[in-house]
């Protein structure tokens, strides 16, 4: 067989160990060619492809990033890739298509494959938010750093009496912010989920302040919202891709504790420094299993569908169950993290 293969979206830890599986278990379990798309799905329509062997993925397992590169596309030349599909197939010669990506990827991975083309995806986000399955890799790694981050940040808050506002990804579910403020201990942490009252946390660091701790770090998603009235705030304006683009709500988060609080707040924008460099332990074997079972599944014809982690099995998710709904925080792990602040 000849598979071709593709990262999209955003960067994340773990891809380049998808990659790396996916070329091992086809080309020495099972005798077959695989060639990579450049730069996702813009690779596709365009040409631009390299064939992978053995050599071509050694060393990568634990390198950030993604040797194939990624791109963004405009939703008009994911339409143009869709309604030729089927042309596209036979024009590279393959046999299936394995994107591996994000609810956007998923999406236009689904549209591939109602075409008529091959397709077997591969989840990726460090947001966690795809539904149909338990996890995603990138999301260990992400959550790693941002626990980091917070555990350094407190030293400095005490020493010098600051609110330390910790900015961490997370468009439209805060599993970042969740699990990295539980791990490093915030004080506080704002999700998209729930729009969150500045009172409250007002209230919170006054209350640690009275009790001696003359320190607090909160940390905030940044799809977290103000509830209606509580702080100025407006929502950004969509790009060409239709994703949100972000007011700062970590910058303007401090700025409004600063003034109400009369004491210093400082914001700390983590930003792509969670999307890049090693990937954790879990994330490699994570992704490692996925690219394994995306090969086994080109190799069923069980096309359609993606990898997804269920407990400790990898089992396959058809893909339009994959991008009916994101899977975001509900409300008893918001209680859970409440209950320890």
């Amino acid at each position: 067989m000849r598979i071709g293969v593709l990262t999209a979206g955003g960067d994340c830890p773990g891809l380049n160990a998808v990659i790396r599986s996916v070329v091992h278990r086809a080309a020495v379990g099972h005798g077959d060619e695989v060639i990579g798309f450049e730069d996702g799905f813009k690779g596709l329509l365009d040409g631009h492809y390299r064939p992978l062997d053995i050599n071509a993925v050694s060393g990568i397992l634990a390198r950030g990033g993604t040797i194939l590169g990624s791109a963004r596309m405009e939703r008009a030349r994911l339409h143009e890739a869709a309604e030729n599909a089927a042309e596209l197939a036979r024009r590279y010669g393959i046999d299936a298509l394995i994107p591996i990506g994000g609810e956007g990827t998923l999406t236009a991975a689904r549209m591939l494959s109602d075409a008529g083309m091959p397709v077997v995806g591969v989840p990726k986000t460090i947001d966690n938010d795809i539904s149909s399955t338990d996890r995603t890799f990138g999301f260990d790694t992400a959550v790693t750093v941002a626990t980091e981050a917070i555990d350094r940040l407190k030293t400095t808050a005490e020493s010098h009496q600051r609110v330390m506002v910790v900015e961490v990804m997370g468009r439209h579910a805060g599993w970042i912010a969740l699990e990295s403020g539980m791990a490093g201990g915030a004080h506080g942490i704002c999700l998209p989920e729930r729009h969150f009252e500045v009172d409250a946390l007002v209230k919170m660091v006054e209350e640690r302040f009275s009790r001696g701790k003359k320190f607090a770090v909160i940390c905030v998603a940044e799809g977290a919202h103000p509830a209606a009235g509580s702080m100025p705030y407006e929502k950004g304006a969509i790009d060409q891709y239709g994703h949100e683009r972000f007011a700062g709500i970590g910058n303007r988060l401090a700025i409004e504790l600063e003034h109400r609080l009369g004491k210093e707040a400082r914001p700390v924008i983590l930003g792509h420094v969670q999307r890049g460099g090693v990937p954790t332990a879990y994330d490699r074997v994570l992704a490692t299993r996925f690219g394994w079972h995306a090969v086994e599944a080109v190799h069923r014809g069980d096309f359609g569908n993606m990898t997804a982690l269920r407990g400790t099995q990898i089992v396959m998710a058809p893909l339009a169950e994959a991008v009916t709904a994101l899977k975001t925080v509900p409300e008893d792990r918001m209680f859970e993290a409440e209950s320890v602040f």
